[in-house]
């Protein structure tokens, strides 16, 4: 088991566009320092030029997978040379009237080296095994799905 921590800190500020309204930017701390600007997304009344809480957690989702495929793929003795992923989440209503991400679509792109490359299937079973095993795909409810090719 592990903890891991982090720091909001919000501050009342005006809202740059609309004077009725609260300024929705605060700071997020991860524990390894860094700090990220964080806001809620634009049509929120967000500050698009800040990470939003959405992206973020599509972001962790992308990042999980991807570190478990290369682990997969270094255990299986395969070399990944580059990684590159774009993922888009779907924020969507919900039956109880409310808004939730249902949908997280990862789409990788994978640049292999070395003398071992891997076919399609050795691929997806690779990517099989990083989804069931993501610590983040399997703390969220909404449906993850990887287009690779």
């Amino acid at each position: 088991m592990s903890v891991h921590q982090s720091a909001i800190r919000w501050q009342r500020s005006p809202h740059e566009a609309d004077a009725n309204t609260y300024s929705r930017n605060h700071q997020v701390s991860l524990n390894g320092g860094q700090q990220v600007n964080v806001s809620a997304s634009a049509e929120f009344k967000g500050d698009s030029s800040c990470a939003d809480p959405e992206q973020m957690l599509v972001s962790a989702v992308s990042s999980c997978h991807m570190l478990f495929f290369l682990a997969i793929a270094e255990f299986q003795g395969y070399q990944v040379e580059s990684y590159h992923d774009d993922p888009v989440g779907h924020l969507e209503r919900n039956d109880k009237k409310g808004m939730e991400v249902t949908r997280i679509v990862l789409s990788p792109r994978i640049a292999f080296g070395g003398d071992n490359i891997p076919n399609q299937d050795a691929i997806s079973r690779i990517h099989a095994g990083a989804h069931r095993n993501c610590f983040i795909r399997n703390s969220i409810t909404a449906e993850v799905s990887i287009n690779h090719s």
